[in-house]
């Protein structure tokens, strides 16, 4: 059994006191998975099934992490250090008969160590992040409100039935607005491993003006 240490690449600002590790299975993807954010995929590889399976019986979660190195298929790929639990909320059959499960982004955590099992599942120890605290959007961010309602409107009709109070959260439209926008997978990774929401809003704003002259 090999472990593996990984890069610090996030602070432990996000912590609000360190709480003891825990084992958790890790699904690296090419995609950034933000708390409350829900995630549609597909099954295919026996690990992952088997993952799947173990997650169901016992009613527990599973690690996204970004991609840094590897590939989503094969061997085991090195993750991103931050990344997001996920809680399985359904299943359902695909057209090629694969297993389709969607699931929702939960508590962000960190990765302090991981070891492959002999199937080639990537298994975490990490330290999990407390939520943020509750901050209410500043009048100067209002026009990021605004996107947001548009966004929605074209590309996150999930997000159609939310309270308008959801919008006054700096970390719900934070993340909202680094899920839904067109973003790289760094920049989206960025702003998952930020910890104050008002900074991630800040960053946000100023990224609207390259999709401006878009």
């Amino acid at each position: 059994m090999k472990l593996y240490r990984l890069p610090l690449v996030a602070t432990l600002a996000g912590m609000a006191g360190r709480t003891p590790l825990i084992e958790l299975p890790l699904f690296p993807l090419a995609t950034v998975l933000f708390p409350g954010a829900p995630m549609s995929l597909r099954i295919f590889e026996p690990r992952y099934l088997d993952m799947v399976r173990d997650c169901t019986r016992a009613g527990t979660g599973f690690g996204v992490c970004l991609i840094l190195e590897g590939y989503e298929v094969g061997e085991a790929a090195s993750p991103a250090a931050v990344g997001t639990v996920a809680t399985i909320t359904d299943f359902h059959s695909t057209e090629e008969g694969l297993l389709g499960i969607v699931a929702q982004g939960g508590e962000r955590f960190r990765v302090e160590h991981t070891r492959v099992c002999a199937d080639g599942l990537l298994r975490g120890f990490v330290q999990p992040w407390s939520p943020e605290p509750g901050v209410e959007v500043p009048a100067e961010f209002g026009l990021l409100q605004t996107i947001l309602e548009r966004l929605v409107e074209t590309l996150g009709p999930h997000w159609g039935s939310a309270p308008r109070s959801s919008y006054d959260d700096a970390s719900w439209l934070g993340f909202r607005l680094a899920e839904l926008l067109p973003l790289a997978n760094p920049e989206r990774q960025r702003l998952l491993e930020l910890t104050d929401p008002l900074e991630r809003l800040a960053e946000l704003r100023d990224i609207l003006p390259r999709f401006q002259k878009a």
